[in-house]
C-alpha cells in the first residue's frame, strides 16, 4: 500500500524522529555498567503534520479508514531522513489528530508514524572506510563526472 501521490508531504515544522534504543545496559555491583546491542533493526517514531485542502483531507481520511483499515496496516510513504527523501515502510501508531480548520479551506492533521527500521546508509562501513564520500558528496560527484563521464 502506498501513500496517495496527490497528497502533500509532511511539514518540516514539528517533524521529529525518535529511535528506539537497540541497547541493553546492566549496572554492575562495582558501579560500572555493561552495555550490549540486543537488536540490529529497531523502529522509529516520526511525528508528522500536514496542511491540506478540503479535498486532500477527504482523500486522506478515506485512505486511512478504507485502505489502511483505520490505520492498522503498513504502508509506504516518502519521509525525509538524513539520507534524503526515501520510501519508508510505516504505519500509524494511533488515529491522527484533526482535521483542524486553520484557514479558509485549509485543514491541519497530525499523527505519529512508526517505521519498521531506521533509514540509514546501507552496504558497508562507510563511516570508517570512506567518510569523505559521506561528508563531501558534491566533490565526489564532480570528480566522477569529469574523470569518468561515461560511467
Amino acid at each position: 500500500i502506498n501513500y496517495p501521490t496527490g497528497l502533500p508531504k509532511p511539514l518540516q515544522t514539528g517533524y521529529s524522529v525518535q529511535t528506539v534504543s537497540p541497547l541493553t545496559r546492566t549496572t554492575m555491583q562495582s558501579g560500572r555498567a555493561r552495555q550490549r546491542r540486543t537488536f540490529t533493526s529497531v523502529p522509529q517514531s516520526v511525528s508528522v503534520s500536514w496542511i491540506m485542502t478540503e479535498q486532500e483531507a477527504q482523500l486522506f481520511e478515506n485512505f486511512f479508514q478504507v485502505s489502511l483499515v483505520d490505520g492498522s496496516l503498513w504502508f509506504f510513504a516518502d519521509l525525509q531522513t538524513p539520507i534524503g527523501f526515501s520510501s519508508v515502510e510505516c504505519r500509524f501508531v494511533d488515529i491522527y489528530n484533526g482535521p483542524s480548520l486553520i484557514a479558509f479551506n485549509k485543514w491541519q492533521l497530525s499523527a505519529t508514524l512508526e517505521t519498521k527500521k531506521r533509514n540509514t546508509l546501507e552496504n558497508g562501513d562507510w563511516a570508517t572506510i570512506m567518510p569523505g564520500f559521506i561528508l563531501m558528496p558534491d566533490i565526489f560527484d564532480l570528480a566522477m563526472n569529469r574523470e569518468w563521464p561515461a560511467a
